[in-house]
């Protein structure tokens, strides 16, 4: 006797079109909430401003809070949009690629590199601009994540595996790191606060300079969402469907170069956004690259820009590096990630 078993349909071309509206609804909600965010930020600070100061700030120059507005703290939001780009994006490359849930820019290693580059520039060679600093954060940047990919198994790599070689590179370079600020007392000056990652050096000058950078990136980004996708079933299977694997491997590697490399030089070294925005995101979206890329991009500058408000806010009139702040917020976060997966395991 034979029994029948009944398959799920395939999704309707209706249900196609309701799913992909409410994907489109919600990055758009998602891009009214940065503009919140952003007008936020520029009210909020050691000084706080009323929304109509904020505005003339914005558009009259003989307003008082112009010069507030359009010299500190409008650079300071511009640069907290760019740096969410380039960790929200950056962290969920990174996981798509490796296949690794906890892969992240700072746990990974990836801004260690950056940071023992820009370190060792500014000791060694005495480079002190912007543009000096994003060009070592690069090459520190690629070459840690070669070495990682390299030390991690290449296309054998398991997520411990990568995990294990991004805790040993991590805690080799900012060893090196921290040698050297305390041998260099200059050094020391000029890095205490770029170390713990801050906005607060953001200026006009430094978001001319790093937003091609980011843009860069950004396309290289959302070019290689398809072929991850399809990487996600094996080379094989990437290969049946047209993808290169190798080609998505030497773009998805230059994205996330650019995208560490940028924000690094810009703020320095800052942990956990990377890893926590890719999670939440798939909430809304689910795994597919096409989506969770472009929502990621908008939702770790939100993400970032509470965090440096945060900042602002409960240490007035002084403030926490966001850096500090992201660390706080991230780490009970990964502790619930990891202790959520090791149930679902067992």
């Amino acid at each position: 006797m034979s029994t029948l078993v009944e398959t799920p349909s395939p999704p309707t071309a209706r249900a196609v079109g309701a799913r992909r509206s409410a994907r489109v609804a919600g990055l758009v909600a998602a891009l009214l909430a940065l503009g919140v965010v952003s007008v936020a930020s520029l009210a909020v600070g050691a000084r706080p401003l009323p929304i109509g100061d904020v505005w003339g700030g914005l558009t009259d120059p003989a307003s008082p809070a112009y010069t507030l507005v359009h010299d500190m703290r409008l650079p300071r939001t511009a640069l907290g949009v760019l740096a969410g780009i380039c960790l929200g994006l950056g962290g969920a490359v990174m996981q798509a690629l490796t296949r690794n849930p906890i892969a992240d820019p700072g746990l990974l290693g990836i801004n260690a590199g950056a940071s023992a580059a820009v370190v060792t520039a500014i000791s060694v060679l005495g480079v002190t601009s912007f543009l000096g600093f994003v060009w070592f954060s690069f090459a520190g940047a690629g070459i840690v994540a070669v070495l990682l990919y390299a030390i991690g198994g290449g296309r054998g790599a398991t997520p411990a595996r990568l995990a294990l070689a991004g805790s040993a590179l991590s805690a080799a370079l900012f060893s090196y790191v921290n040698a050297v600020m305390l041998l260099d007392t200059a050094a020391l000056d000029r890095m205490r606060f770029w170390t713990v990652g801050s906005l607060a050096a953001g200026d006009p000058a430094i978001v001319a300079r790093v937003a091609p950078f980011v843009g860069l990136g950004l396309l290289l980004a959302l070019g290689v969402a398809r072929p991850l996708n399809a990487m996600a079933m094996g080379d094989d299977a990437a290969r049946g469907l047209g993808a290169n694997p190798r080609r998505t491997r030497v773009v998805a590697i230059a994205a996330i170069t650019l995208l560490c490399g940028a924000a690094t030089a810009a703020c320095g070294p800052i942990v956990f956004v990377g890893l926590m925005v890719p999670h939440l995101v798939r909430v809304l979206t689910g795994p597919d690259l096409r989506w969770l890329l472009p929502y990621c991009a908008v939702l770790a500058p939100v993400i970032l820009l509470v965090a440096d408000i945060t900042g602002r806010v409960v240490a007035r009139p002084s403030e926490l590096q966001v850096g500090i702040v992201t660390v706080v917020l991230g780490g009970p976060f990964f502790l619930y990630f990891v202790r959520r997966r090791r149930m679902e395991r067992s």
